[in-house]
């Protein structure tokens, strides 16, 4: 009779917190820690926006700053993925046109033929872009270049400026804190059903009531 008594006991303790008041605490807490990993998203965004606007300033000094800022944000907070990574368009375009024109320059056998070739495109864009770079190298292409093609490798190479940083899975932070209570409530309520399922069952199958 007192295992008995201990068992029932032990079925009202559990029953006092109701499974729905958990599920609502969870829900709360849940919409937080999606709040503060949306927050972490939005910094991310936001700085690797920074980047690329100094970037397309020519500006180095300030795209090396908010190339380490963004590094130190991404490595210290979680749902920063980056992706494939941040790429210095602008930069990248910067360093071949003046590879172009070192290449294709008067060095060429054919005379000048960059400046031949921004005569043919500079008049169609109004300013320096990804489509007036396809112009220029689309005309100078119709010439030989002052080195072999297939032997120059001193070409910049996208990937080159492309930076990427890694992420980590869980961060010390109000979206990593939260998470971590959205689980811990999520196996309390595992736990309390499973519980609440056994001793009822005990008391089914070894007592006569409950």
């Amino acid at each position: 009779m007192a295992d008995k008594r201990r068992v029932r006991k032990t079925v009202k303790d559990l029953q006092r917190v109701k499974t729905w008041q958990l599920l609502v605490l969870l829900l709360l807490v849940g919409f937080i820690s999606a709040t503060f990993l949306r927050l972490n998203n939005i910094g991310m965004v936001q700085r690797r926006a920074a980047v690329i606007a100094a970037d397309s300033a020519n500006d180095q000094t300030a795209t090396i700053q908010r190339l380490y800022d963004l590094q130190q944000f991404v490595s210290a907070h979680m749902n920063t993925d980056l992706g494939k990574g941040v790429y210095l368009e602008d930069s990248y375009n910067r360093d071949y046109q003046v590879w172009q024109t070192t290449v294709y320059g008067d060095a060429n056998p054919n005379g000048n033929i960059y400046k031949k070739a921004q005569d043919v495109c500079a008049p169609r864009f109004s300013h320096y872009s990804t489509a007036y770079l396809q112009c220029t190298t689309s005309e100078l292409a119709k010439y030989p270049a002052a080195a072999d093609p297939g032997t120059d490798t001193s070409s910049p190479k996208p990937a080159s400026y492309v930076h990427s940083y890694i992420s980590p899975v869980w961060s010390p932070d109000f979206a990593g804190w939260s998470l971590v209570v959205c689980v811990v409530i999520t196996l309390m309520i595992i736990a309390r059903l499973v519980s609440l399922a056994i001793l009822k069952l005990l008391l089914s199958r070894h007592y006569r009531s409950v």
